[in-house]
């Protein structure tokens, strides 16, 4: 189990996160109480929450999580007696291997005290906020006691972080929303990289990888700490030297929070497996502890509150501590480097001569083994005039290799000392007898060295664990450096900009940055703009016009402004949202045995149960698996239903009747996708250019479903009989839904209101500049509102 080097690791990780859950019973069902621990990273997380009846709370926390194992009391998985819970998650995580232990491991006396014993004092402010919280504590209790069993090693006491997670820190997204929008996987293929996660990582370590992953599912709300990361990413922005200085560094380390984990865990059983694991672990450290000083050299010249906060910390004095107590025992050319032998020789050197003379001689012996080997081979190439050389792998120990054309080879085979030959092309891989028995001897002077350098290691650790808590720290700053510097990397690659928070959604010129990556160009820009007074967007426009996309643009917009990274638009104002909703596609889902229709009612369902003022909502379609009558009729009540709400809503839809809506609710607004109509050079066909600009208005677009069906392949006669179905139709339906004045003026207030409720709120003018934009609200007005006109012309 060792430390891999950043260029390993991919986006999507193994699993290594193991999750116990347990939920109240009787009065307090529907109170959840998790704790995880990713078996890479020794930070115990604990969370306890209300949740609903669907359980959305746990089913997203665990997406987020993507575990390896869950452990579940077996009074919840009993045979008949499946709790609801059990059944949601079992059905959602098929692939993820379910464990039970008796509901007595369930204990949160005993999780207090695993928290007591092995929480690092610097997170000890834990206790006050766990105390209470018994059903995170029994979840601790079980997952602690169970990955000591499977891992057969005890964590090291006071040595672990252990945080508490409420729900109320980060934005909600639920997981048929984070697929929908593909933040983390794309939908067509898993290894794509055209996802929110691919156009955002830039990440050289896995730390910062995995911090920048959970940002994107779980973006923040607190607009003082995002703001905080903006302005460091715009000063990475601002000083070149700064930026490359830092990426310099930070792509040296390794991964720290992987190290840490290992480091704190004591196994229950020394092997030389162990022991050979605990000394490449303690190079790792010596390497890790050694970068701090260059990264501060990089800090040193920053401004920004949040670089220099990292810089202060980084001046605490326990990494000089624990990387002078390491060079006291071990030598100082000792670290990291690629190639499984000169790791070894590493490994044998790392320990300083003359501290244990037992070892000094072990190494000798190991050294004149080696030494011996070679001249063997020497040997060998000479007697039989070949040219052969020593070779080196983990798995074969030393062995022989030769590269040579086996026609020069007498009766083109090699003599016959020599066994377990390998041919590839003209290399040859061999050992002979004599070999393989040297190799044993040097394995076995290596265990001698391994095991008493081990002792050494182990004494010196025991000595490191009570300043290993500035390890977090710095593993915490590592990864959030990483994932800053990405944002950064990110925006020279496109014109991105600085977001800003306010009470307004306003994007001026945004853009798709997945669709950016993909056609390798910038697409075709829009504007977005919802208030508290026009908080629901219609969008209508034939098929492929653009609908979807753009819908999906701002909800990852609005993603990447509150994870602290900058926007693909000209200029962008967010209004910060708790919770993201979308519905999207137009999948059935045969596992489950939901028609389209029964998706679209369980995703509209969901939405309306959990959505509040603070939310984004996106629906593309929506009654589309049903009769056209009810479909309008189920849409025009959800939109009814959400137009209540101070939600921002945008709704794309292929019903035009929905659009008359906003005659009756003055904060509902129009758009749709304009396109054009270019007559072919022959001049007797008509083809569709898509503009794909957004303009005020509903879609004056007539029969688009059938133009389209003329650009595929079927058959005229179909398609003139269907064009005179729907003239046929469409005369016996003919019927217009008109404003009255009455209306309009209605409408005409209500805008004139908001728009003054907003300046007063947000202006930033200057007294004669607000006197003129309020004569042009004013002149707006009466333009707008026809009884006003009326009575100046009586005047």
């Amino acid at each position: 189990f060792t430390v891999t080097s950043s260029s390993e690791v991919s986006a999507h990780a193994v699993a290594s996160v193991i999750v116990a859950i347990v939920e109240g019973r009787g009065l307090a069902r529907g109170e959840v109480g998790m704790a995880s621990i990713d078996l890479k990273n020794p930070e115990v997380i604990l969370s306890q929450f209300a949740d609903n009846t669907t359980y959305a709370k746990v089913i997203t926390k665990l997406k987020i999580l993507t575990p390896l194992e869950i452990i579940m009391s077996n009074t919840a998985c009993d045979a008949g007696n499946t709790t609801k819970l059990f059944s949601l998650i079992t059905e959602h995580f098929k692939n993820v291997t379910f464990t039970t232990v008796q509901r007595k491991y369930f204990n949160e006396t005993k999780g207090l005290e695993y928290i007591e014993q092995l929480c690092a004092s610097e997170f000890s402010t834990i206790f006050m906020e766990v105390q209470s919280k018994y059903y995170c504590l029994a979840a601790a209790a079980a997952l602690l006691k169970y990955v000591e069993f499977i891992q057969n090693s005890v964590y090291a006491p006071k040595s672990l972080k252990v945080h508490f997670q409420g729900s109320e820190k980060t934005a909600m997204i639920d997981s048929s929303s984070a697929q929908n929008l593909e933040l983390v996987i794309n939908n067509r293929d898993s290894r794509n990289g055209h996802t929110l996660f691919g156009v955002l990582n830039y990440t050289k370590t896995p730390g910062g990888s995995r911090k920048l992953r959970s940002n994107i599912l779980e973006p923040l709300v607190d607009a003082e700490t995002i703001n905080t990361r903006l302005d460091c990413v715009q000063e990475l922005l601002q000083d070149e030297e700064l930026f490359f200085g830092l990426q310099a560094v930070i792509s040296k380390f390794l991964d720290t929070e992987q190290l840490l984990s290992v480091l704190v865990q004591i196994p229950k059983q020394d092997t030389v497996k162990t022991a050979e694991s605990k000394i490449t672990n303690l190079i790792y450290l010596k390497h890790t502890l050694e970068l701090v000083e260059p990264l501060k050299a990089a800090l040193r010249s920053c401004n920004t509150p949040l670089l220099k906060a990292y810089y202060n910390s980084l001046e605490d004095t326990r990494f000089g501590i624990i990387l002078e107590k390491i060079t006291t025992v071990i030598n100082d050319d000792t670290r990291y480097t690629k190639g499984c032998l000169s790791m070894r020789t590493q490994k044998c050197y790392a320990v300083k001569p003359n501290i244990n003379e037992f070892l000094d001689i072990a190494r000798r012996t190991y050294t004149e083994i080696v030494d011996d080997i070679a001249g063997m081979i020497t040997q060998l190439a000479e007697k039989y005039n070949l040219p052969m050389k020593t070779s080196f792998s983990s798995t074969r120990g030393f062995f022989i290799q030769m590269n040579v054309d086996c026609s020069t080879l007498p009766n083109g085979q090699l003599p016959s000392e020599f066994t377990k030959i390998t041919k590839m092309k003209n290399t040859y891989s061999f050992t002979s007898a004599d070999l393989i028995k040297m190799n044993e001897r040097c394995q076995e002077s290596l265990r001698e060295i391994y095991h008493m350098t081990y002792l050494i290691v182990c004494k010196l650790l025991n000595e490191i664990y009570e300043h290993i808590h500035c390890l977090y720290k710095l593993s915490d700053i590592v990864s959030m450096l990483d994932m800053l510097l990405s944002f950064a990397h990110a925006c020279t690659l496109s014109d991105y900009v600085r977001p800003e928070f306010t009470d307004t959604l306003a994007i001026k010129q945004g853009w798709h940055p997945i669709l950016e990556k993909i056609a390798m160009e910038k697409p075709v820009s829009n504007n977005t703009y919802l208030t508290e007074g026009n908080n629901f967007v219609i969008i209508t426009g034939p098929n492929m016009s653009g609908k979807s996309t753009y819908l999906k643009q701002i909800a990852l917009c609005q993603i990447m402004a509150q994870i602290g990274s900058y926007v693909p638009a000209e200029y962008c104002s967010f209004r910060i949202a708790e919770q993201i909703f979308t519905r999207i596609g137009m999948d059935d889902d045969i596992e489950t045995n939901a028609s389209t229709f029964m998706k679209e009612m369980k995703e509209i369902t969901y939405i309306i149960q959990n959505a509040n003022d603070k939310s984004l909502i996106i629906v593309d379609e929506l009654g589309r698996g049903t009769s056209a009558e009810e479909g309008i009729g189920i849409c025009y009540a959800a939109c009814e239903y959400l137009l209540n709400l101070k939600a921002f809503t945008l709704f794309a839809t292929h019903f035009l009747e929905l659009c008359h809506i906003n005659a009756l609710y003055p904060n509902v607004e129009n758009y749709h996708f304009e396109v054009q109509h270019v007559r072919s050079s022959a001049g007797n066909k008509e083809k569709i250019a898509y503009t794909y600009t957004l303009s005020k208005g509903y879609t004056e677009e007539k029969n688009y479903g059938l133009k389209a069906a003329e650009v595929s392949s079927l058959p005229s006669s179909v398609i003139l009989d269907a064009k005179e179905i729907t003239n046929h139709i469409a005369n016996q339906i003919l019927h217009s839904q008109k404003s009255t004045p009455e209306m309009m003026k209605q409408r005409a207030v209500y805008h004139l209101a908001m728009r003054l409720v907003q300046t007063a709120r947000n202006s930033r003018l200057d007294p004669d500049s607000l006197r003129i934009y309020l004569k042009g609200l004013k002149k707006r007005y009466e333009a707008s509102c026809p009884a006003c006109r009326q009575h100046d012309e009586r005047q």
